[in-house]
């Protein structure tokens, strides 16, 4: 390959960024300008993808962890051939662009992830290669490596700086994930500072005590030696890090400095730059044999060709496993899931709603195959457990058990790569309270749109004597918060049932199962109230004049709410009992079923031993909620109810002083 075109592409990918960041006033040009050279022989050399088809499930994946440095997978993408005009870059940052600050997946063509959060796009490559390599191990046959791609990150100082990086990349060094290549832009400069007054630890020893391969290019200009590097991490049997010496806004006046971090050149800084990179062309100027060398698309059709070749030869002599793989790429479910979901006796013994869900897991596990996951070191708690799943390890790849070990931001990060890759529903467990720890990636899967099941467990003060810093109070309120994300927390075993099957339906975002340590009764069967997000349980004789009040609750508050309404009906007054399990969904309804589960004019009173705040818009400004106030306290979960006032004498009262 010519030098002179390889650096002319490199400079085209430089000038491209700055030009984009000038006329927006507004972006980050100094990765770009360093990090340019290894980006390119990452796509030019190795990477295998379609511009005409961003989805091939074929493909590498390459994510942009650093992803303030926008601009230079824009410019890929433009250069290689993607759907992103020149235009497109033109409008970098502007109100309906392809070209957000950020990279964000589901907005411009070819991305394989939202990024911008350091350390986070890194951690969802761990769970892309782990989806790779459990795939892999599951339906790969000798002849026919259907699943056999790398995956590749770029990330900068922060990135290897946040508590994420460290979590994902233990994982990573464990399972020994050796198609994940993570290239580090070591420029030794972040926004505030030099590295060096952050930070004095060492990385390349930390990755090696990880398990990684660590490898070194000591000049990022050296094209030569990135292709060497990359191409020795692809015969590794560990992950690589490969750190690559640039200097941040190289070329420009700012060039080694933080002022190139996250400002505009300027006008002059931009003239002065080019004049270093010997530019001698008007902004956004790409050389016609530049385009002609970097565009991808015939590259591409004929990759992908090779791999539906492939795919028609699985299909011939493996049929079974080909339907298999081709339903789970679909996400297709089954037609009959709801035939396979427990059905719970009223009358019998009471069941833990985790309990509930270890059991549907198990029963959805034998018809969804891409159903996995595990959790933060709880399997026994959250029940989360695939009974014949296997563990998956790097000696059993094909394992549905994920060990993630205590690392639940990790852990989540890593479940939204597992999405991303395709056909996988990832699942993950931890205690509801620690939703503290993983929430930055609960937000990804909501941005994302990722269904990702989140299996939170000992979800209130009924969990009892282990206190306050496990009793969660304010993380039901904040997950429901998140845009996208449905939050359902299922009143009894039933509930249960139905709530994972609308996790596994719902295709636009992460869904929570908040759910019960202890047992609660079990309530008649009704899949079509919960899937509507809230039905009413009982309702008052409409022959002596209908409900005077409505008490709404979830969880574990509905059997409580049952034994309240047969108190106040001895005392004459009719009560409608309605368990709302899912706020968001019970929203995105009619009105006019909304109002026949909330009837207007009848006063309500919400029950919920968490924040009181969401209940609000629900009981209205003459309703009353009876929630938690505070933090909970060390005791049994009956005296803990009782005395936070989660108890039929509290609720009669409040009931008998709103009316």
């Amino acid at each position: 390959m010519s030098s002179d075109i390889s650096q002319l592409s490199v400079n085209t990918i430089r000038t491209l960024s700055i030009d984009a960041v000038q006329a927006a006033n507004s972006g980050h040009p100094g990765a770009p300008l360093g990090a340019a050279p290894m980006a390119y022989v990452v796509w030019q050399d190795f990477l295998r993808f379609n511009p005409a088809h961003p989805e091939w499930p074929g493909r590498d994946r390459f994510v942009l962890s650093a992803g303030h440095a926008s601009m230079l997978i824009y410019s890929l993408l433009h250069l290689t051939g993607y759907d992103l005009s020149l235009d497109e870059l033109k409008n970098f940052r502007q109100w309906g662009s392809k070209t957000p600050g950020h990279p964000e997946f589901f907005h411009t063509p070819g991305l394989d992830a939202t990024t911008g959060p350091l350390g986070q796009g890194a951690a969802m490559t761990v769970g892309m290669a782990l989806a790779e390599e459990h795939l892999a191990a599951r339906y790969n046959r000798p002849d026919y490596p259907i699943f056999n791609n790398h995956t590749y990150a770029v990330l900068g100082d922060g990135d290897l700086q946040e508590g994420v990086n460290h979590e994902a990349a233990a994982l990573a060094g464990h399972l020994r994930l050796n198609k994940l290549i993570w290239l580090h832009d070591d420029n030794q400069v972040q926004l505030d500072t030099p590295t060096s007054k952050a930070e004095s630890d060492d990385v390349a020893a930390r990755y090696a005590s990880y398990g990684w391969n660590v490898l070194r290019v000591s000049d990022g200009n050296d094209l030569g030696a990135i292709r060497a590097a990359v191409k020795e991490a692809q015969s590794s049997d560990r992950p690589t890090l490969i750190q690559v010496r640039t200097v941040i806004g190289f070329g420009s006046p700012r060039a080694g400095t933080s002022k190139a971090h996250g400002e505009p050149l300027g006008a002059e800084g931009v003239a002065e730059t080019k004049a270093a990179l010997g530019w001698n062309h008007p902004s956004f100027t790409v050389p016609e044999e530049v385009t002609a060398h970097m565009n991808a698309r015939e590259r591409g059709a004929q990759l992908e060709a090779e791999w539906n070749a492939l795919m028609d030869g699985y299909r011939a002599a493996h049929p079974e496993l080909a339907a298999e793989v081709d339903a789970l790429l679909a996400r297709t479910l089954p037609t009959n899931l709801a035939d396979v979901l427990p059905n719970y006796e009223v009358g019998g013994k009471g069941v833990a709603t985790r309990n509930a869900s270890g059991e549907v897991i198990n029963a959805l596990a034998r018809v969804v195959p891409g159903l996995m996951g595990g959790s933060a070191d709880l399997s026994g708690s959250t029940k989360t457990t695939i009974k014949d799943g296997g563990e998956l390890q790097s000696a059993s790849p094909a394992g549905r058990n994920v060990l993630f070990g205590v690392r639940e931001f990790g852990m989540a990060a890593a479940a939204n790569g597992l999405s991303l890759y395709g056909g996988l529903r990832p699942m993950v467990g931890t205690f509801l309270v620690f939703a503290d720890y993983l929430k930055p990636a609960f937000r990804l899967s909501a941005i994302q749109m990722q269904p990702v099941t989140y299996v939170l467990t000992h979800d209130s003060i009924g969990l009892g004597e282990d206190g306050p810093t496990h009793q969660p109070i304010e993380q039901l309120a904040m997950l429901r918060a998140v845009p996208g994300a449905h939050v359902i927390r299922p009143a009894d075993a039933n509930e249960t049932a139905a709530a994972w099957q609308m996790a596994l339906e719902y295709e636009k975002g992460p869904t929570v199962l908040a759910l019960s340590r202890q047992d609660l009764p079990i309530l008649p069967r009704n899949h079509a109230g919960v899937k509507k997000g809230a039905y009413v349980v009982r309702d008052a004789d409409s022959s002596e004049g209908g409900a005077q009040v409505i008490l709404i609750a979830s969880g574990s508050e509905v059997s409580l709410a049952l034994e309240a309404a047969d108190t106040l009906a001895g005392e004459g007054i009719r009560t409608r009992v309605v368990s709302m399990p899912c706020m968001e969904v019970f929203r995105a309804q009619d009105r006019s079923y909304r109002d026949s589960v909330l009837t207007p004019g009848i006063r309500r009173v919400a029950i919920e031993a968490a924040s009181k705040t969401p209940w609000y818009e629900w009981v209205g400004t003459d309703g009353a909620v009876i929630g938690m106030d505070t933090f909970g306290a060390s005791a049994p979960a009956s005296v803990l109810f009782e005395k936070f006032g989660f108890s039929v004498q509290n609720v009669s009262k409040v009931v008998r002083s709103l009316l």
